[in-house]
């Protein structure tokens, strides 16, 4: 639900835009391109800062606060334009709800993690992207179909219900190991797990965090230098970060803003009657049915080539927009329908896959020591991203052109196709040590060597 309500800020924008800008509507008065230009932007700028200790902070107190904040925060937020609709209440709205990014990137990825079992957690992981899509469409239709009170109450009431029903909800098993909590972790891991305190299988797995817990005893307190330091562990950091950074900078959030543009030339030549509202909808269903494949394939494809497949679509999407616009450019004919389809196309294999595997991937690399920091820094470094692309957009769009921007975008989908295909292991079902085995190009050791070498103190557990 905060994800789902975080969708709908990106989103919301889009069918308000109109109502803000127009001179009988719920503003005191009209509010212009450059103060919708800093809204805008204004959504993403605080996950650079609040990124930075929110990962510290799910350590410190627990994933279920950090979430339970996210969600006050987000409430916080909408709920300042109840008072103020004048351009000081509008960003400041935004950059308030903005905060709430940070719990929603960094701690619920990992909130799903620990709480689902290993043949469930890429689905679950996935229904992460879904949830933003599927708050961004129920925005789309909000605005078109009521009024602007209306949907601020909406917006309102997410994070409201969220905070009332999440109360009840569990810390993470992982986390309550963690903190020594040995019986709590197991009475919530059999809760979780729909079985009995004396399965044999849930036992094992309170086993298998304990000896995680207490190999983390002999490693450096998780830092950026530690990390670093640890050949294995810097190079799954480098390829989430190269993942990670990747899928925020190929062009989607573009494709997005320019839809309507799309649109728009596409019915010169053929017949598109529709409001752009209705096409903004259009969009948001497409992204839907993307994401609703990413967590049914997700499981089954694995995560390597699900991410190389969909990135290689979108690259192949974004290609043929910008040679599409370039021709029409040369006053070339080329038809109406390419652009729309390409788009939609882009949109979809995004969704299906570009988007919600990089944070699927991000969280199974690391283990809870270190899953929090690495999780802030790339959603720092992404967060940055996004503001830079939405601030840099009009620039380069008078510089170069739309075509070559989309030609551009194109070949960082491609690069991104290439690097999962050759450098990102596949992480299905695989636990962390399996993964950094493969990583040394080593066989993964069992049970037995695995607590020998970690000492007697280990192999007594």
């Amino acid at each position: 639900m905060p994800v789902a309500n975080f969708g709908m800020l990106v989103g919301w924008l889009s069918p308000v835009t109109p109502m803000l800008q127009s001179p009988d509507g719920p503003a005191p008065e009209p509010i212009s391109d450059e103060i919708i230009s800093w809204m805008g932007a204004a959504g993403f700028l605080p996950l650079i800062l609040s990124s930075v200790f929110t990962g510290t902070m799910a350590d410190r107190w627990g994933r279920k606060f950090v979430t339970m904040l996210t969600g006050f925060i987000l409430l916080v937020g909408w709920s300042i334009m109840l008072f103020s609709l004048r351009p000081w209440a509008l960003i400041t709205s935004r950059l308030v709800a903005g905060m709430a990014g940070a719990g929603c990137y960094v701690v619920l990825p990992m909130y799903l993690k620990e709480v689902a079992s290993d043949n469930i957690r890429g689905a679950l992981c996935s229904l992460f992207i879904l949830s933003q899509n599927m708050g961004c469409l129920a925005v789309y239709i909000a605005g078109d179909l009521l009024s602007f009170k209306v949907v601020l109450w909406i917006c309102i009431a997410i994070p409201a219900i969220f905070l009332l029903g999440f109360t009840f909800m569990p810390e993470t098993p992982v986390f309550l190991v963690k903190q020594g909590k040995i019986q709590q972790a197991r009475a919530v891991l059999s809760w979780l797990r729909n079985t009995t305190l004396d399965d044999k299988n849930l036992e094992e797995a309170i086993q298998q965090l304990r000896r995680e817990e207490e190999h983390a005893k002999y490693l450096e307190k998780a830092s950026l230098k530690s990390l670093v330091q640890d050949k294995t562990m810097f190079k799954a950091f480098r390829i989430a970060l190269f993942v990670m950074a990747l899928q925020e900078t190929c062009g989607f959030l573009v494709v997005i803003i320019f839809a309507g543009t799309i649109f728009a030339r596409a019915s010169e030549s053929i017949n598109l009657n529709t409001s752009p509202n209705k096409q903004t909808i259009a969009v948001g269903v497409i992204q839907l049915l993307g994401s609703i494949v990413a967590s049914c394939t997700v499981e089954k494809t694995g995560r390597k080539w699900l991410l190389a497949g969909t990135s290689l679509v979108t690259g192949l999407s974004m290609l043929t927009l910008g040679l599409w616009f370039y021709m029409t450019s040369m006053c070339i004919w080329m038809p109406g329908w390419l652009p729309v389809l390409a788009m939609c196309l882009c949109i979809f294999a995004d969704a299906a896959g570009f988007q919600p595997v990089p944070y699927v991937i991000t969280a199974e690399l690391f283990n809870f020591q270190y899953r929090g920091m690495v999780n802030s820094t790339v959603t720092v470094v992404c967060a940055l991203s996004d503001f830079i692309q939405i601030k840099a957009f009009d620039p380069l769009l008078k510089l170069l052109g739309i075509h070559w921007i989309f030609i551009i975008f194109s070949f960082i989908c491609f690069l991104a196709s290439f690097y999962a295909a050759t450098c990102v292991p596949e992480t299905k079902n695989k636990s962390v040590e399996e993964i950094y085995a493969f990583l040394e190009g080593k066989e993964f050791k069992n049970e037995e060597n695995y607590n020998s070498e970690l000492g007697t103190e280990t192999s007594q557990l």
